[in-house]
């Protein structure tokens, strides 16, 4: 598998890139009054706003090659059919199972995750409606106050993203 950098389009980016690197995001604007309109897209409310970045049309049709080059499309397909696509775990990544609010199975080796997916999340739930009402209690049977993070090496995002998600809670 090839990375990034050794496609031809990213070569040519490279490039791009340095053209760019001179100008002016002020200029930019002058240039192209539609500019805003042209590099930002509105979903619900989320705004997505790039067009305060060094790019082009041909910046993204560079970075839209770079994604063809890559068969990123290929790429996510594999990923949301629940294939082995971790080469470095050599397993399944599984995140999207997390986030499939329409519930459709996703299967990894045959068997459909989404029942084990659904329980877990059920848990964590119940587990944090506990905690936050107080009656999820800890070694003194008074209810949990405070969280420490003791991480294992691996990625703590999840832990900060549930330190933050209580930060409402705390008093």
């Amino acid at each position: 598998m090839a990375t990034l950098t050794q496609y031809p389009s990213w070569q040519t980016l490279c490039q791009h890139q340095k053209q760019l690197e001179p100008m002016h995001m002020r200029d930019m604007f002058k240039e192209n009054p539609k500019r805003f309109e042209q590099f930002s897209l509105i979903l619900d409310d989320l705004l997505l706003d790039y067009s305060k970045h060094r790019l082009t049309k041909e910046t993204l049709d560079l970075l839209f090659q770079i994604a063809r080059e890559a068969k990123i499309e290929n790429w996510r397909d594999r990923m949301f059919s629940g294939e082995k696509i971790n080469i470095t775990e050599d397993r399944a990544v599984l995140h999207t199972a997390l986030r499939n609010r329409s519930n459709t199975p996703v299967y990894v080796n045959g068997k459909d995750v989404m029942p084990d997916v659904n329980a877990v999340l059920t848990q964590m739930r119940e587990f944090t409606t506990k905690v936050r009402d107080g009656s999820w209690t800890g070694y003194t049977d008074k209810p949990i106050t405070d969280i420490v993070n003791i991480g294992i090496g691996g990625s703590d995002l999840g832990p900060v993203m549930v330190c933050d998600a209580l930060k409402p809670y705390a008093s």
